[in-house]
């Protein structure tokens, strides 16, 4: 038996995904999620083989939740499921511990394959991310300079407290979502700020959507 967890904030996303994947025989969608903290807290309980996640989520996006749930549950892989295709995002998918990366657009003719791969713990992309890959690998090999991503400027913290302010949320929303004081959440927005060198909420509005921790 292959147990699959799904979570995408569009309930008619997670439907489509789980009928397509239980016409397989021996396949099972154990749980569905709409938002990453309850993808990671039902991939802790569940422990599926492949966890599916859409990368723009509420609250915890799907870089973030993959790299919590690696490391609650090694053995479990995570495919990221998403309509973007950069080279900067395939690497934080990389960076992020996921095994597979799959584009929406192709999820008729490589989910099922995608899904097949990691649950033997091989890697699996979709063809033109394919070839994303390999153009920042060849890039890397040439010696260029990439620019540092969201991963390696921030704390696991800070990242989703950068989701939390992009979306709107005040300090206090913010100190309520993730269990802190106001005055913790504020020194870790002042931090945030100063280490990405930025001096209003709408560049960190900015910051979060050209490194793919909220959607446009």
């Amino acid at each position: 038996m292959t147990r699959i967890l799904i979570a995408d904030d569009h309930d008619i996303m997670r439907h489509g995904i789980r009928e397509l994947l239980e016409t397989q025989p021996g396949w099972q969608v154990c749980g569905e999620a709409s938002t990453g903290h309850q993808a990671v807290e039902l991939a802790t309980k569940l422990k599926p083989d492949v966890a599916i996640l859409d990368i723009g989520m509420p609250e915890l996006n799907g870089l973030e939740a993959a790299r919590q749930i690696k490391k609650a549950v090694p053995r479990t892989e995570v495919l990221i499921f998403t309509m973007h295709e950069t080279d900067q995002l395939v690497r934080d998918v990389l960076a992020a511990g996921a095994l597979g990366y799959v584009l929406k657009s192709d999820a008729a003719s490589h989910l099922i394959t995608a899904v097949q791969a990691l649950s033997q713990h091989k890697p699996f992309f979709s063809a033109n991310v394919s070839v994303t890959v390999l153009d920042g690998f060849l890039k890397s090999q040439a010696g260029s300079e990439e620019p540092e991503s969201a991963a390696a400027r921030l704390t696991p913290r800070e990242r989703e407290i950068v989701q939390l302010l992009a979306e709107g949320k005040s300090n206090k929303e913010v100190a309520e979502t993730l269990g802190l004081s106001v005055k913790t959440a504020e020194t870790h927005r002042a931090t945030i700020m100063r280490k990405l060198e930025l001096k209003s909420i709408a560049d960190l509005v900015r910051y979060a959507v050209r490194n793919n921790i909220v959607e446009p």
